[in-house]
């Protein structure tokens, strides 16, 4: 199958979780046999449009990302590719339309990606969303809570999937730990960390004996170092700074509780990663966090509302055995992640009448 896709951010351009992920699903196509086209801006140097890295080929639509004409150029792109399948983000809402007409032109079905929240009422950027979200034969999600938004932005209910980003489960089993606090948090250090909820808890948490690793940096480590102090508890708290996903899966495994308090994640990629290291989870519900998802039906995971009952959910999460991998996350693996997607495409072909 050739699947092309249309996004003119690439994990070769930023760190973020909705283009990693994009880059992952490329990843298992091209391992599994199929032929991967990726339509984007620029990122590599040298004069050639197309370049070809890792089994992926990359098609220069524009020399650098925020160009002008982005969208038709990626609809003449996707004509000369012929793909069986294109595959486009929201992550910028007016490209949808480059996507959808050059698989028109192609005569392939669009899936789009609706990996973040958006707000549908934004003007003229919420009209483009509304569109983003009718157009495509399938919207895919990495969770319910990212599924509402899409079907608040006019997306077909029927025609959305939920997709969760896929775990690397053998590198999971195989993995040494490294030495980690019995706590252990991990997310980039910015506002919306909501870290303080942690530290509020941790310092009503003294009695026992603890400590806790913080994985991430980011504008707000700082501040949160000095909450820590200001807190007493700096003592029994290490910040680690920033970790490969390697790195973080071996301390996972050294812990016993994941805590997660973020306001705002669209999928609880690493909370998904330390449940099945074993970790008993602890998630702080916010309505635009979509990780209460992950242990809402688990019997080692806890929810809590606030920085009292994260306190009360610790003391019980003391009383759970330790795990080295827990097997009820297998189903999230990379093979599943790959065959939802395959599924999707298929579906969405003989739905074209294209099979």
């Amino acid at each position: 199958m050739r699947v092309a896709f249309v996004s003119e951010t690439t994990a070769h351009h930023v760190d973020a979780d909705d283009v990693d992920r994009l880059r992952l699903l490329g990843d298992l196509l091209a391992a599994r046999g199929h032929d991967v086209h990726v339509c984007c801006a620029q990122w590599w140097e040298g004069q050639p449009d197309t370049f070809e890295h890792e089994d992926l080929t990359y098609h220069a639509v524009t020399a650098e990302r925020g160009q002008r004409w982005f969208s038709p150029k990626a609809a003449a792109t996707l004509r000369n590719l012929d793909p069986d399948v294109v595959h486009g983000t929201s992550r910028t809402p007016g490209h949808v339309y480059g996507a959808r007409w050059g698989a028109l032109l192609a005569g392939a079905p669009l899936i789009l990606d609706w990996y973040d929240p958006h707000d549908s009422t934004d003007g003229l950027r919420g009209r483009a969303y509304r569109y983003a979200a009718r157009k495509p034969s399938t919207v895919v999600t990495p969770s319910r809570t990212v599924k509402t938004s899409a079907r608040e932005c006019s997306a077909d209910g029927d025609e959305v999937r939920v997709v969760p980003t896929g775990i690397d489960m053998k590198g999971i089993r195989t993995v040494e730990p490294a030495e980690a606090g019995d706590i252990v948090f991990s997310r980039r250090l910015d506002e919306d960390a909501n870290l303080e909820s942690l530290f509020l808890a941790l310092a009503e948490f003294r009695e026992y004996g603890w400590n806790c690793t913080i994985v991430g940096d980011g504008p707000a480590r700082a501040g949160y170092e000095r909450q820590a102090r200001d807190l007493r508890i700096d003592d029994r708290v290490e910040f680690v700074g920033e970790k490969s996903v390697e790195e973080r899966v071996r301390l996972f495994k050294d812990a016993h509780v994941y805590v997660h308090t973020a306001e705002r994640t669209s999928f609880g990629l690493d909370l998904l990663r330390a449940l099945a290291c074993g970790c008993v989870g602890i998630v702080e519900y916010h309505a635009e966090s979509s990780a209460h998802e992950l242990v809402e039906t688990y019997d080692r995971g806890f929810r809590a509302t606030n920085d009292e009952e994260i306190t009360e959910c610790l003391v019980a999460a003391g009383d759970l055995e330790r795990m080295a991998v827990d097997e009820t996350f297998a189903e999230y693996d990379h093979e599943h992640f790959l065959e939802a997607y395959l599924d999707v495409y298929r579906e969405a072909q003989e739905q074209a009448g294209l099979l």
